[in-house]
């Protein structure tokens, strides 16, 4: 039976801080404190999930934990955003409700990795199958891409996300993940052109460079040196813990995955370059006649680079940089432009091209991962956007951030209260209003239409005349001067107050997560966003394959004169549309908190959470949980845990659940007023009831604790009696068979040794008996001998005396020889013929016998050897001999060959496919085949032939072609010349006027000329019409070249010569042999 624990259980603190008793701000942050030192990261305030940043690693995201939490009631375990996604997930698969998942906090609080979590979770739970597992994997992959080109590392965050993500993900009927859809809010393209101190641009810039091979790079027109890039920061450039190269590789598999084609990423990081190209574009200025000045560009390399990245034409985006066209109606101006405006032309370019990238790419995973229309979808979606933001300067992003996270908190309170009403009316409990702050009043004064803080900045914008922010603020001075939550230096009230406290340009909103400052500077530009028509008409002119896409403005048959929404104008629309599609799902929600600024592990900075506790509006949530009733359970889990505080509901309630519980607080004596019964839950007012339940829960458990211990120890005590007496009669059983045998061998070993001495004692008087009878015939026996000795020494003593010398010396010759027979036996050398060991005579009168058997032993050892020999082998020895007859102390390189066999065809000819057309071509047996070098006279060199002798002639064919050079038969050579010396030189000599002498003799060069001479000198000698080959061994000697003669000299070498022999021409009839004294 499986074990049912509890949110209650092993507590560390209040795991819902519903339950938290006293509930002050103080109590909250310290029940956070607590829970985050022993790494409870996760707490509960009802259905909502606090998220502690930990800044580390955590051992609670394994795949054993995804499975724990699987199927789970959402308080049954120990709080976890694992149990919110299995909840949304089971809620959104069972009850087919459309979920959503809230993901709020500010930059650094960890919503990102929270986001990544819930999908993670989900795509681990939901179904398997080949199809199912490509989408969960190309919706896990979209997260790399996106956060390259979406986030970028800040003071507070490393990997903070700069746009607002919100993920619809749809799932089929059983739950399984079908495909999803993506929406972008406001990318934050400033960071494009400028970023704070100690903040780095979008981390796809730092990861191109980092990452990609110098091939790419060398494409793309990019050097790795950051520090060539205006565009980017160089005092964040590097990030600890954060490898750009390994993270380019990842968001390249990731685009793979997605279903990205490989033009299409070189298309994305074309862009991405012709960006930093872009920012190293510098202008001067240049005087006109008229007197006003113009811009010119510096140097024009970056700009060529960038023109041909865009494949769009120089001049036409270099006159977009110096000129500005105005259209009205049918009238059009061009105005030049200065170096400021220049440089505000480059900035806008270069924000609206990341930007517009941004959302193709966006778009483009969209396509690859939205589902097919084919009947209505179960969605859920998860909403990963900034939290609210208070700076030290605050600006028109902070502002429309900070709006966003009104209108979140706007419908996080209007769902929790219905919520809650959902679950009173459902259950059947009475609703009582519950008073809250409603920050409606500060979203109208931002959002409405005619007086709001957005619609009176883009009427700014629209105005014709001169436009600044000081003009835009003296308007909100007038229109909203009279509002409680704006504030300003200079409110035009009715009393015209002037607020000193406040600096100039600047005016002040009271959020409902506290008073935040904004400067007016910038917020007309940023508003506009403005982007120059002749700018967006030259980038619609370029090459590139996304140009048009990304620039449709810009073309010339579709110009429009109407000017395009402002930026406040289509937040407030993405804004709007985003409230809408998440009231129509049930909203699950994760505030994300991060305990220090330092983004440290184990610190927590209580100021800092306190401030985050504020605006995110907690201490408000919870008391909107506690305004009615704290806690909430079904029936059956409560009269489970609870029951054993009753007698009648202990150990088990026959009847309903609910009747179970009625019956348990009846018994308890719980005041009416702290509960109330609904259709499946029981309600509880007040924390300090459940504690007291708990306590009694906690006080039986103990009792039923010692009830099992003492029911235990005496089921162990008696189990263990038992088990000595049967020990006990076990041991004794042994014992007395152990006795026994013992006994019995003691018998047994005196009967034994009782036998032993009776038979001991018949045998020695039977051998007693038996040596005296021998004794009787041995005395017998020798009184016999000495009796007929005497007989006959009487009668032979005349002829023994004559012949006494010759018997003994002749005895003592027998036994001599008998002695050296024996001896030779054992001392016989072994059967090698080498082996020319021989016993030492013992005597001088056996030196000729010695010698004879010595002799006579070799002898038949040797046939015997000889006996063993196959004709190959005699063949082999008798070629051995032969050449000893020739060679021995005649020529210095015999030695070294003796223990080389004669292997004659050492190419193989027969079985190499190369030399198969050659081997053809022989009529007769090959009985040598090598490679000799053949020496031109002309300058001693040699070259590779291939030589081959037969029963009747020389061959000599080339080495590569196989092709027959020369062919000489046995009877045309008359002699063959060599040196005395180690050299490999040998001269094949022919018979003057034959048809092979024409050319002349052949001086050759080979490693085995031992072997070829001697099976020349054999051959030769076996022909039957060829006389004797002579062999002439000198270290000089004339060879025939055609008509001359020529002079072969061997000399020995000096060390400069080195190891190997060497074959100069000193004139016309020398050729000088040089051969090294070491070989």
């Amino acid at each position: 039976m499986e074990v049912k624990t509890s949110l209650l259980d092993n507590m560390i603190g209040v795991g819902d801080m519903v339950l938290l008793e006293p509930l002050s701000e103080d109590s909250f942050i310290a029940n956070l404190r607590n829970r985050f030192d022993h790494n409870e990261i996760y707490t509960y305030i009802g259905s909502v999930v606090i998220s502690m940043n930990p800044y580390r690693s955590l051992p609670i995201f394994t795949p054993e934990k995804v499975e724990e939490y699987r199927n789970r009631n959402f308080y049954e375990l120990s709080p976890h955003i694992y149990a919110l996604a299995d909840e949304a997930y089971r809620s959104l698969r069972d009850q087919d409700k459309d979920q959503c998942i809230l993901i709020t906090g500010e930059s650094g609080a960890g919503k990102t990795e929270a986001s990544k979590l819930v999908m993670s979770y989900v795509a681990a739970v939901c179904g398997k199958g080949q199809e199912v597992n490509k989408v969960k994997e190309q919706l896990l992959q979209s997260n790399p891409v996106l956060e390259a080109f979406g986030n970028a590392k800040t003071v507070r965050n490393d990997n903070s996300s700069r746009f607002g993500k919100y993920m619809d993900i749809e799932f089929d009927f059983k739950g399984d993940p079908l495909g999803g859809v993506i929406s972008n809010y406001l990318l934050e393209k400033s960071r494009v052109v400028k970023q704070p101190r100690g903040e780095r641009n979008f981390h796809i810039f730092y990861q191109l460079l980092s990452g990609a091979s110098d091939d790419t790079l060398k494409k793309l027109k990019l050097d790795r040196d950051f520090s060539k890039y205006n565009y980017l920061s160089l005092d964040s450039a590097a990030v600890n813990g954060l490898d750009d190269a390994a993270n380019f590789r990842t968001v390249r598999n990731a685009m793979q995955i997605v279903g990205f084609m490989e033009d299409e990423v070189q298309s994305v990081l074309e862009l991405v370059a012709a960006v930093l190209k872009l920012g190293n574009i510098e202008f001067k200025p240049e005087s006109r006649c008229n007197g006003n000045d113009e811009s010119r560009i510096k140097d024009k390399n970056d700009l060529k680079e960038m023109c041909e990245l865009l494949g769009t034409e120089q001049t036409v985006l270099e006159r977009a940089f110096s000129y500005r066209t105005v259209e009205a109606k049918q009238e059009k101006v061009c105005t030049t432009l200065n170096v400021a405006q220049a440089y505000y032309a480059r900035d806008a370019l270069a924000k609206n091209l990341y930007s517009r990238l941004f959302s193709w790419l966006v778009t483009r995973i969209n396509e690859s991962i939205k589902a097919a229309p084919k009947s209505r979808h179960k969605v859920m979606g998860v909403l990963d956007i900034y939290g609210f933001e208070i700076f030290e300067e605050n600006s028109f992003e902070q502002f429309i951030i900070n709006y966003c996270n009104e209108k979140l908190q706007q419908i996080f309170i209007e769902l929790t209260l219905r919520e809650e009403q959902e679950e009173y009316v459902r259950e059947g409990i009475e609703w009582t209003n519950i008073e809250y702050f409603n920050n409606a009043i500060i979203c109208d004064l931002i959002e409405n239409h005619q007086n709001g803080i957005l619609a009176m900045l883009d009427e700014e914008c629209l105005r014709p005349g001169t436009v600044t922010d000081e003009t835009f603020l003296d308007k909100l001075n007038t229109i909203c001067a009279e509002h409680l939550h704006f504030e300003s230096r200079l409110s035009k009230s009715s009393k015209f107050l002037t607020d000193h406290s406040l600096p100039h340009n600047c005016f002040r909103i009271q959020h409902y997560a506290g008073k935040v400052l904004y400067r007016a500077e910038g917020f007309v530009d940023k508003n506009n966003d403005l982007l120059y028509r002749d700018l967006s008409q030259a980038m619609y002119k370029a090459n590139h394959s996304l140009m048009k896409q990304l620039f449709p403005e810009g073309n010339p048959a579709k110009v429009n004169l109407k000017r395009p929404p402002t930026a406040g104008f289509q937040f407030r629309h993405s804004v709007g549309t985003l409230m809408r599609n998440l009231q129509t799902k049930n909203p699950n929600y994760i505030r994300c908190i991060k305990p220090n600024d330092k983004k440290a592990s184990h610190i927590f900075t209580d100021s800092l959470v306190c401030h985050q506790v504020r605006y995110l509006g907690l201490m408000e949530n919870v008391r909107v949980r506690r305004a009615g009733y704290a806690f909430r359970q079904a029936y059956e889990p409560c009269l489970e845990r609870y029951k054993m505080l009753c007698k009648r509901t202990w150990p088990h309630w026959r009847g309903p659940a609910r009747e179970g519980v009625e019956v348990l607080m009846g018994d308890l004596t719980v005041p009416a007023e702290e509960f109330s019964y609904g259709r499946s839950k029981v309600f509880i007012r007040n924390p300090r009831t459940l504690f007291f339940l708990e306590e009694r829960r906690r006080q039986c458990l103990q009792d039923l604790a010692t009830l099992i211990q003492k029911i235990y120890r005496g089921w162990k005590c008696r189990s263990h009696f038992l088990l000595l007496k049967k020990s006990q009669i076990v041991v004794a059983a042994w014992y007395r068979r152990y006795a026994q045998h013992n006994k019995y061998k003691r018998i047994k070993s005196a009967t034994i040794v009782v036998q032993s001495y009776t038979r001991g004692w018949q045998a020695r008087k039977l051998l007693r008996e038996l040596k005296y009878q021998k004794r009787c015939e041995e005395a017998v026996t020798t009184i016999s001998a000495y009796w007929h000795g005497t007989q006959v020494r009487r009668e032979y003593r005349k002829f023994f005396r004559a012949n006494a010398g010759k018997k003994i010396y002749n005895f003592t010759i027998q036994r001599i020889m008998q002695k050296y027979f024996l001896g030779l036996k054992s001392t016989m050398p072994s059967m090698s013929p080498i082996d020319k060991s021989w016993p030492v005579k013992p005597y001088l009168f056996l030196d000729g016998v010695h010698s004879d058997l010595r002799r006579i032993f070799h002898l038949w050892r040797c046939k015997k050897y000889r006996s063993e020999f196959t004709e190959e082998k005699k063949a082999v020895f008798e070629e051995k001999l032969e050449a000893s007859e020739i060679f021995k102390d005649k020529k210095a390189l015999y030695a070294s060959s003796v223990s080389q066999p004669f292997m004659g065809d050492y190419l193989e000819i027969s079985k190499n496919p190369k030399y198969q057309k050659l081997n053809s071509a022989m009529d007769e047996k090959v009985l040598l085949a090598d490679v000799v070098n053949k020496i031109n006279r002309a300058n001693g060199k040699g070259t590779a032939r291939i030589f081959l002798l037969t029963k009747n002639s020389v061959v000599l064919a080339d080495q590569k072609t196989g092709q027959v050079k020369a062919s000489v038969p046995l009877p045309d050579l008359t002699s063959v010349s060599v040196s005395t010396q180690s050299d490999g030189f040998f001269a094949l000599k022919l018979k003057e006027g034959s048809a092979s002498a024409i050319k002349g003799d052949f001086l050759l060069s080979s490693e085995h000329l031992i072997e070829i001479i001697t099976k020349l000198h054999r051959t030769g000698a076996t022909a039957a019409d060829s006389e004797q080959l002579n062999i002439d061994i000198s270290d000089e000697f004339l060879v025939q070249f055609k008509h001359d003669k020529v002079c072969v000299k061997f000399i020995q070498g000096g060390p400069k010569n080195g190891n190997s022999v060497s074959c100069k021409r000193k004139n016309n009839r020398l050729l000088e042999v040089s051969v090294p004294s070491t070989v």
